[in-house]
This record gives C-alpha cells, structure tokens and sequence, in this order.
C-alpha cells in the first residue's frame, strides 16, 4: 500500500459482535419518512404490480430508499438470474435461465409511464445461454419505452454481450438511448478475482469504444468500485484507459458486500474516505469526463440523469 492509500483510507478491521464490519460513518444511510415514505411505497407498488424486477433489489443497492423516495427506479430486465458469477454482486447466477417474457417490453413501459419518468435507466443481466446475448430483447423493451413516451431520456446499462459486436451493432442501429453504458467494475489487475472468468477489462473497453464508434452521438459512461485491493494510481491509471476509448460520463463508489464475506463475496478491504473520492473527482474532470460522480455511496445508475445534465451543461461550456 502507498503512502497516499494508507491516509485515504479506513482499513475494514473494525467488526460489531454479530461478526458484520462497522461501517464508517459515511456510509450509514437514512430511511425516508413521512411524503417520502409515501413515494418510496408508490414505486415499490408500480415495480410489483407490473411484476419487474430492479437492480435497486436484486443487487442490494444501498440507495433504494433515497432512489425510490424520489420515484426514480433502476430497471432490470431479462429476469432476475444472470448467467455469470461475479464476486461483488448477489444476482442469482443460473446457466441457463428461464426463457425470455415476451410482454416484458410493454410491463416495462406501462411502470416508466405509471411514474412520471422523465428520464430512465434499463439495465441486464448477462444472458450468455442467448445467442445474441440477449440483444434483441433489450432493444425492444428501449423501443417500447421509446413509443410510449417519445420524449423521456433512456439509458441502457448493457452487458458486454459475450463479444458479438454483431449483436452489439444491431441493438444500436437507429438507437433512440442517450447513454449506453457498461461498467468494467475495478482495475485491470483485479480482473480475475472480481468478475466472472468469461468478462475482461479489454472486452469492456472494447465494448465502449465499439458503441461510440458505431454511434458518435452517443454519450458513453463507465463505473468503478474501489475498496477491493486497488491502490489510488491504479484508479487514475484505469480513468485514463476509459478515457483513452471516449467514455465521458463516470462513476466511483465504495464497493460494500451484498451479504457475509467468504466463498462468494469479496471482503472489503478499505473504506475510501470522502476525501480521496473528491480528489478522483478532480482527477476526472482534469481528464475531460464531462459528467463525474464519485462518492462513497455513488452506483452506476445513482443520479444518472443528473449526470447526463452536468455532461450536456459542460459541453456547451467547453465544446472542445
């Protein structure tokens, strides 16, 4: 470890009796009450009555409540069991999932109407029994979304598809999306002990810089967790090779276990301090990402239409 790692950061010693680590203070999270309560339990009944699944659940995502107070919803689709087994994450893993709902598409844009949504984001899971990986289900469930409402913004966070560029090709043709992402998850050298054998830094590099050559227009974005044995360079080394491909938009967060460290899941290693997340921060924009969220809480989809709006404002600040 570093001389810079060992002071932005919290070492992840500090255990509670039930055998469970003590979270920082930073990371400790409120629970909505009274109006908020109110929407939090609208969306959750919009999200089960239309019976689709959300990354906010299925993944353990620490935000749901600040998320679902606000009406917002991470949706996830091509059911609930993904094909692959990374370690930092507790979507069920299946080789061969149940097939795909046909309906999906029009429960997905009944939920997103019901909500008021102005802006949404779809994400997968990684259907690899699929020969298209599962391409042409996504594209219709944007297309149905798209139809319902001609003018909500969509973002698609999107498998790497197994590498079938074709696949890829074909799901952004005439693409209505305002951001396709795709997150490679941590450091290259981390690669192998954190994500299932069949993903790969270079096939998710690869995967942004096809999507924004095949769609120019197109805003690309990428998210890092840290806490898992990276040191601080390695994460201004791994910003530069995303920025080196063309992603503009970016995310940082702590990653946090989804259940007892052991078998499956990682071990958090460090707690990174608000602090040197706010350096990332900088580094970033010093990179010319146009949109950054880097916070101890920050996930992939957190905010994502916020993110978009500070990308778009600084474009027209600095168009070059």
């Amino acid at each position: 470890m570093s001389v810079t790692d060992r002071y932005s950061s919290q070492p992840a010693r500090d255990m509670l009796p039930n055998g469970h680590a003590r979270l920082p203070e930073w990371l400790r999270v409120n629970l909505p009450a009274g109006k908020l309560q109110g929407t939090f339990n609208g969306t959750l009944n919009i999200v089960q009555g239309n019976e689709l699944h959300t990354v906010c659940e299925e993944a353990s995502c620490p935000n749901i409540h600040d998320c679902w107070a606000r009406g917002t919803a991470t949706f996830m689709i091509a059911g609930k069991k993904c094909t692959r087994g990374c370690r930092f994450c507790s979507v069920e893993t299946l080789r061969q999932p149940e097939p795909l709902e046909v309906d999906e598409p029009e429960r997905l844009a009944d939920a997103v109407e019901r909500m008021g949504l102005e802006y949404v984001v779809i994400t997968v899971v990684n259907r690899d029994d699929l020969p298209d990986g599962g391409a042409e289900h996504y594209r219709k469930c944007i297309q149905a979304v798209r139809q319902r409402l001609p003018k909500i913004g969509i973002e698609l966070l999107c498998s790497d598809l197994d590498g079938n560029w074709q696949a890829l090709e074909q799901l952004l043709e005439c693409s209505p999306l305002a951001v396709f992402a795709h997150n490679v998850e941590c450091v290259p050298r981390l690669d192998e002990t954190v994500r299932d054998p069949r993903a790969s830094f270079a096939q998710s590099l690869e995967v942004l810089q096809r999507a924004k050559s095949l769609h120019p227009d197109l805003w690309t974005k990428s998210s890092l967790m840290v806490g898992i044995g990276e040191t601080d360079q390695e994460v201004t080394e791994t910003m530069q090779k995303l920025r080196d491909v063309g992603v503009e938009l970016l995310t940082i967060g702590q990653y946090l276990a989804p259940g007892r460290a052991g078998t499956r899941y990682l071990p958090v290693e460090r707690y990174v301090t608000p602090k040197q997340f706010e350096r990332w921060a900088t580094e970033a924009r010093e990179l010319d990402f146009r949109g950054v969220a880097s916070g101890p809480l920050v996930r992939s989809s957190y905010r994502a239409g916020h993110l978009l709006e500070e990308a778009q404002e600084n474009l027209k600040i600095h168009p070059n």
